[in-house]
């Protein structure tokens, strides 16, 4: 049967509560590949970001998370990286009118004490004028590990021990020291580019997740992309263990 197009599932009228969680690889090899700087790459992904946030909802995807910068990329060149900032603060900046008018609550994840003190006011900004939409509720992860998260939220559950807030720790309550306390763990992995690692993303949160790699560079990753995954991952049977 041939996958059908963002179009045609939109036609359908998706009401499913999914969340996908995206590992946006293959900017900078997109670049080379044509004999442009990586940050060429890097531009471009960010616009094809923002053409995936305006389809999600069609495709009844209610809940997106966007691996955008992990603590280990703070090792690649001083150019890259503050290449990379000054792409999430114009991000950011150009986004916030069309966010707000598309319903689509922005939302950050990582350790934000490394970033560049406008930065974090930028993304501090955006997610209070956004706090109210609920068409499309969109995380993006900065600066993100998820070991370095679980330390975190270890640490913020130590100190509500011994404060005695918290008796016996259980799983939900270390949940709820997580960078995403409150939001629905994802539902569909995807990573671009051909990679088949997780790359540090979402460990606790994805557990249960089904995974889908697929060669497409993120550049050139499309809504009609998107649609062929989730109508795969539409035919899996979740059994969380069960039979």
């Amino acid at each position: 049967m041939a996958a059908k197009t963002a179009q045609a599932l939109a036609s359908e009228g998706a009401t499913s509560n999914r969340h996908v969680a995206i590992i946006m690889d293959g900017n900078g090899r997109w670049a080379v590949e044509r004999g442009w700087p990586r940050l060429v790459g890097h531009r471009r992904g960010a616009e094809r970001v923002k053409q995936i946030v305006r389809a999600c909802p069609d495709l009844g995807v209610n809940w997106l998370t966007v691996y955008a910068f992990s603590t280990e990329n703070w090792k690649r060149s001083t150019e890259e990286v503050l290449g990379l900032m000054k792409i999430f603060r114009r991000y950011i900046e150009r986004e916030a009118e069309g966010m707000s008018a598309e319903g689509v609550r922005m939302r950050f994840i990582g350790g934000r004490e490394r970033l560049d003190p406008k930065l974090q006011a930028l993304m501090a900004s955006i997610e209070s004028r956004t706090a109210g939409n609920t068409r499309l509720n969109l995380t993006v992860a900065i600066n993100y590990g998820g070991r370095d998260e679980l330390t975190r939220a270890a640490g913020r559950l130590a100190q509500k021990v011994a404060s005695g807030e918290v008796d016996t720790p259980s799983e939900a309550d270390l949940a709820a020291c997580l960078d995403t306390a409150g939001q629905p763990d994802p539902d569909l992995v995807i990573r671009t580019s051909g990679e088949t690692r997780t790359s540090n993303f979402l460990p606790w949160q994805a557990a249960y997740a089904e995974y889908e790699f697929t060669q497409t560079l993120w550049p050139d990753f499309t809504p009609d992309h998107l649609a062929e995954i989730l109508e795969r991952f539409g035919l899996r049977e979740r059994r969380f263990g069960g039979v």
